[in-house]
């Protein structure tokens, strides 16, 4: 039962911030009005894009060159789609984020799974988008934000959980149990 009781303790230390974050996203997924409620913040009307003071009208050439400009010195990729939210649009790839520019105004996005933040021609920021939608969901079948180590951690949780279940039913069930046969005993000898 000493052992039973450690391991048990332990599991409990040890999973703790994976069960509050399982919890709290799961929380989300069920009720994903109620909480983007709280969250959303009022987005960027992008029609005033159509009537920009100064637009800075951008070919696909020079749409690279800005991206470049951003990140410089890392591998750059074109991507297959011409448009983005109804504008025409040049899109490129840089590892897990992309750099979308608007052709006709220059406005442009920088965009990766969990945020977009939305530039003037200018480099303003005028706005930025979190995705929480993609962040809570990776969290809860990841257990972290990364691809980098796959499934590993909510697995080794998922485990752990049933572990813990387990022993907190023996721990729970043992000591009645064992009231339970001592008062049988005692009525019997009685």
């Amino acid at each position: 039962m000493r052992l039973l009781k450690t391991i048990h303790g332990w599991l409990g230390v040890i999973v703790l911030p994976w069960v509050v974050i399982i919890g709290l996203t799961g929380l989300f997924l069920n009720h994903e009005g109620l909480v983007m409620g709280f969250l959303s913040s009022g987005g960027y009307d992008e029609a005033q894009f159509d009537t920009w003071p100064d637009p800075q009208p951008k070919s696909v050439a020079s749409a690279r060159a800005l991206a470049e400009g951003l990140y410089p010195d890392q591998p750059l990729t074109v991507d297959a789609d011409t448009s983005y939210h109804g504008r025409e649009a040049a899109i490129f790839n840089v590892g897990d984020t992309q750099v979308i520019v608007a052709l006709k105004t220059g406005h442009y996005w920088i965009k990766t799974d969990f945020r977009r933040v939305t530039y003037a021609p200018d480099g303003q920021v005028l706005t930025t988008k979190t995705y929480w939608e993609s962040l809570f969901k990776r969290l809860h079948v990841r257990g972290w934000l990364s691809n980098r180590f796959g499934t590993w951690a909510a697995d080794i949780t998922a485990m752990a959980l049933v572990v813990f279940g387990l022993t907190g039913i023996i721990l729970f069930l043992a000591p009645r149990v064992r009231r339970l046969r001592n008062r049988r005993r005692m009525r019997s000898l009685g």
